[in-house]
């Protein structure tokens, strides 16, 4: 019994030999550290230190002012609006993405037939870009030919057509809308893996006890999806912090600011308004917001992982 022991050693400690640092992989990593370097860690430097001037973006004047544009971002009404839109939209999506999400995720595990075209219907939005998402949502809900408006008209509703983007009433839950729409079959997919990978005795173990539907939603499936909800309500939170193509094509920010967030807000100061120093300061700003949240949402949700 001895020799195997012998092996195994000799075979462990060559394994450990050849995973000894090698200098020419030095050469496989250069190329792309290279342009990771170039393409994000220079501009994010870049950043930092133009958010400290007065820069517009064009012209080699860069003066710098010290702490001037933080304190104006503390101080400014129009910055304290953007960014009072962004935390209402970045709330309503999470919760109506991730919802509408389980919901499709559900539906499509249930269906036995053509469950592939099902998944590719409702996955098919979230290969649109936002720009082309706008424009054809932007169309659908015009005042004058929108398909929405028309449609209502048809239908004996003409009371309820509206200016939809028009209207400041209604131009924040258009672009939500058109949001959810885009995102909600890209979070699907992930639900959908978790669906999959939920035992189904554990469903029907509990309907041989009796549990209906909701009970063994609420006390199994849900449950089991902690991690797949971990991942999609982060990263919808990201993408909703950082939304920006839906505004820009859809309401301009308007009508007034009404729709303007903080990610709109910064494109329109920093090459709008030439004013490149203040919309990298406001740029800043939005990391860090979108790293305190990150974070802070992670370990709540990590948390609620092992609750459960």
């Amino acid at each position: 019994m001895a020799a195997p022991a012998v092996n195994s050693g000799k075979t462990y400690a060559a394994a450990k030999k050849k995973k000894k640092w090698q200098p020419y992989a030095l050469f496989f990593i250069l190329p792309s550290f290279i342009l990771y370097t170039l393409f994000v860690i220079v501009p994010t430097i870049g950043s930092v230190y133009y958010s400290f001037t007065s820069w517009d973006g064009i012209s080699a004047d860069v003066r710098f002012i010290g702490l001037a544009n933080f304190v104006e971002i503390w101080n400014s009404p129009r910055v304290h609006n953007a960014l009072q839109n962004t935390l209402i939209l970045t709330i309503s999506l999470v919760v109506l993405e991730n919802l509408f999400a389980i919901l499709l995720a559900m539906l499509v595990d249930k269906v036995r037939w053509l469950s592939k075209i099902f998944r590719s219907i409702f996955y098919f939005p979230t290969l649109l870009s936002g720009i082309v998402m706008g424009f054809v949502w932007a169309m659908m809900l015009n005042y004058n030919f929108g398909v929405v408006n028309q449609l209502l008209a048809k239908i004996g509703l003409g009371a309820f057509t509206v200016d939809w983007l028009g209207d400041p009433r209604y131009a924040m839950l258009a672009i939500l809308l058109s949001t959810v729409w885009k995102g909600a079959g890209y979070y699907m997919i992930i639900y959908l893996a978790g669906l999959q990978g939920i035992p189904q005795e554990m469903n029907e173990a509990a309907s041989i006890d009796g549990a209906n539907g909701w009970q063994q939603f609420r006390h199994i499936t849900f449950p089991l999806l902690a991690g797949s909800v971990t991942v999609c309500m982060v990263l919808s939170m990201i993408s909703a912090l950082k939304i920006f193509d839906q505004i820009a094509v859809m309401t301009d920010g308007g009508p007034g600011f009404e729709t303007e967030t903080l990610t709109y807000l910064i494109y329109k100061v920093g090459f709008g308004e030439l004013r490149q120093g203040f919309g990298t300061a406001l740029a800043m700003v939005l990391f860090f917001i979108i790293l305190i949240i990150t974070v802070f949402q992670v370990k709540i949700l990590q948390k609620r992982e092992v609750e459960m």
